[in-house]
């Protein structure tokens, strides 16, 4: 009669908490940092263009995302900033950061959907170019720019959800920086050697016993 001898099973490499913590991790700093870089590329671009009438003809108009609005550039650095604050705090902290990541994100998305029919920027431009404050612009067309700005801020969106679900399996700032206000102990000092002028004088300022008795 033969025996079956039992094989075990081949012992998983992590843990899954610490896998998902680590992909969770490496995905959120790709999105965030991709998406904060999309956002501030495209308000650097032109999206919208269009005409006004002057006394030559028509005058063509371009604006650029910061013409239009600055909310998209100021959310995407607060959340790429959002995304590193997430490393120096810990528990409460985290999730606050984390929130505030997210709702970077939600924000750039919703200001740069809006910023695609505002037409404020090209209708300032038309009255510069006119002299006449009451000018607008005649006609306006759009780029996909804006569209760049909201997938950017779609990215760091998905990056505030990875650390919301996460951020708890994530790696803090080592607490060698941190101080928790305890003294730190005084180093011991060998007795000022005798034969060294310099020595003595150096442990009497200090208030010590230079003979080390």
């Amino acid at each position: 009669m033969g025996y079956v001898t039992a094989v075990p099973n081949p012992r998983p490499d992590a843990p899954a908490p610490a896998r998902a913590g680590r992909r969770s991790l490496a995905l959120a700093l790709l999105s965030g940092a991709l998406g904060a870089a999309l956002v501030l590329l495209a308000t650097r671009r032109g999206w919208s263009d269009g005409t006004t009438t002057v006394a030559g003809g028509e005058f063509p108009l371009s604006a650029t995302g910061s013409d239009v609005t600055g909310v998209p550039a100021a959310l995407a650095i607060v959340g790429l900033a959002s995304l590193v604050a997430v490393f120096a705090v810990r528990r409460a902290g985290r999730w606050l950061v984390a929130g505030l990541l997210a709702l970077s994100g939600a924000g750039t998305v919703v200001s740069a959907l809006l910023g695609v029919s505002d037409s404020s920027a090209l209708d300032e431009k038309a009255a510069a170019a006119t002299g006449d404050t009451a000018a607008t612009a005649d006609t306006m067309t759009h780029t996909g720019w804006p569209y760049v700005a909201v997938a950017g801020g779609l990215l760091l969106f998905l990056a505030g959800l990875l650390a919301l679900r996460y951020g708890r399996l994530w790696p803090a700032m080592s607490g060698r920086y941190e101080r928790d206000g305890t003294p730190r102990p005084r180093r011991s000092r060998a007795p000022a050697d005798p034969d060294r002028p310099e020595e003595i004088w150096k442990a009497l300022d200090r208030g010590e016993d230079p003979t080390g008795a």
